[in-house]
């Protein structure tokens, strides 16, 4: 029976959409994930969420403890890891309020753990395959679901992770689009790299909300801004999950 794991939320905790419902304290040997699991059965299927930067959104994004937050999945069984982020738009077709379902990212991180084998012990080596990071059957359930909503979505794209907290200069945005990204935010690349090394296949909604600041003839992005477009559209990602977790 598949068990899906949700990083991010997106006002799933607070829709009385589950049966069964539980609060979650649990601790790993890489420390304690962002929050508390909130556990509960939706169509037939548990569902597991977390958010990644809290519940009262207070944890920065260089400070997410990736490693917990998958390994606290992966210790309660998860099958199936699906996360929501808001994004930056480094193309003129993504438009605010589209969602995009990355095949491919850019990890641009400069201090986040990325790897649950800082040791190797002696003959055994961990060089985890990633040169596709995300689930390629996720990704399609994902876009049957969009198209059925009438969602603007796009199936495939390269999403580049920063730093952060801060935003991108304008050099740095025209240098990711140089590269091939086609998205850009702070939090995915280091989930995907994680939840391959631990075996549980990974996809990611990510909704477009501002384009980053490449365009000059846009204002360049605000958190304010992006919280704004999040909220406009909370409710298609939410519904899309909803789509999404009944064809696992």
């Amino acid at each position: 029976m598949a068990k899906i794991g949700i990083i991010g939320g997106s006002g799933l905790e607070n829709l009385d959409l589950f049966t069964d419902k539980k609060e979650i304290n649990i601790s790993t040997k890489f420390g304690n994930p962002s929050s508390t699991i909130f556990s509960g059965l939706l169509h037939g299927k548990e569902v597991m969420i977390i958010s990644r930067h809290g519940r009262d959104h207070s944890i920065p994004p260089t400070q997410v403890n990736n490693r917990a937050n998958i390994m606290a999945l992966k210790e309660n069984g998860c099958t199936h890891i699906i996360a929501t982020t808001a994004c930056g738009s480094l193309r003129q077709e993504i438009k605010r309020g589209d969602i995009v379902f990355p095949d491919q990212f850019i990890d641009f991180t400069r201090h986040r753990a990325i790897t649950f084998h800082e040791v190797f012990e002696e003959g055994n080596l961990f060089h985890t395959p990633m040169a596709d990071p995300f689930n390629n059957e996720l990704r399609e359930i994902l876009s049957k679901c969009a198209a059925l909503q009438k969602l603007n979505f796009h199936s495939k794209g390269t999403i580049i992770t920063i730093e952060g907290p801060r935003f991108s200069t304008r050099a740095e945005s025209n240098m990711f689009r140089l590269w091939g990204a086609d998205i850009i935010n702070m939090s995915t690349a280091p989930e995907a790299i994680l939840s391959n090394e631990a075996g549980i296949p990974y996809a990611a909604i990510a909704l477009s909300t501002d384009y980053d600041c490449w365009k000059t003839d846009e204002q360049p992005v605000t958190w304010e801004e992006v919280l704004r477009v999040f909220r406009e559209n909370v409710k298609n990602v939410t519904n899309l999950l909803i789509k999404v977790i009944d064809l696992i």
